[in-house]
């Protein structure tokens, strides 16, 4: 992203963002509630329209790209809609779309990855249940799952430990750590990182849409030593829902 800047009814929340994400980088995106970090990635994918500057995916804009197999996003909240009753198994699923070629049917590879993606976050005992009968926290681990289950090149996944219990966000970094070390690339959203801390290499703090440290993580990283932190909390309203939350076909 270059000079990025978002306005958000009429109000700017990012203001002249220049940030760049290599491959292979475990980038964690702090900031206290308000300060855009939401915005920021969403923005980068191309799901928020600029009101200023530019941003690319492998070197295109998002409107002119079109390899979304190498990008796994996981957005806050899963959204299912139409009232179809949907399994976690199909949800999960649904992650291998960008690598299928349209009308072809499922193949065992598909399945497979599926099936390792469902074990990874601990809900292959749980395939066939409804997702939404599933607490926040376990469809938290649902959206991971499928990310997991489309074998991208690339994570986005915003605050993927909120609501989420702390074994299951030990099997997150575990399995965050794993592809790290297989030379995937990891950007996230947290207001704390807990047992993420030791695998992100890298920090952007945003402060009122301004980048106010990009670097070395700080030692604590708690809101209190983020850089720029005032000891004031001005808890902002809750950003939007992602548009990519997915909802099954009618």
């Amino acid at each position: 992203m270059n000079g990025g800047q978002v306005d958000l009814d009429h109000r700017p929340v990012l203001r002249g963002i220049d940030l760049s994400i290599e491959p292979g980088e475990a980038v964690a995106v702090l900031g206290a509630n308000g300060s855009g970090k939401s915005t920021l990635i969403r923005a980068l994918l191309g799901l928020v329209p600029l009101s200023g500057g530019e941003t690319f995916l492998y070197g295109r804009a998002p409107a002119r790209f079109r390899e979304w197999w190498r990008i796994g996003y996981v957005p806050q909240r899963l959204s299912v809609g139409g009232g179809v009753p949907t399994t976690i198994r199909e949800v999960v699923a649904s992650g291998r779309i960008a690598r299928q070629r349209r009308l072809r049917p499922t193949r065992a590879a598909d399945r497979e990855a599926t099936g390792r993606a469902l074990a990874a976050v601990g809900m292959a005992h749980r395939a066939s249940d409804p997702v939404q009968a599933l607490s926040g926290g376990q469809q938290q681990r649902v959206l991971i799952a499928r990310a997991l289950a489309g074998e991208p090149d690339t994570f986005v996944m915003d605050e993927p430990t909120a609501g989420v219990d702390a074994e299951s966000q030990t099997l997150l970094a575990e399995t965050l750590s794993t592809l790290v070390d297989q030379g995937k690339t990891v950007l996230l959203v947290a207001h704390e990182l807990g047992p993420l801390e030791p695998l992100i290499t890298r920090a952007v703090v945003l402060r009122d849409g301004y980048v106010c440290h990009d670097g070395r993580p700080p030692r604590a990283v708690g809101t209190h030593a983020l850089p720029g932190h005032d000891h004031v909390h001005p808890h902002g309203e809750e950003e939007p829902v992602s548009p990519l939350d997915w909802r099954p076909t009618s």
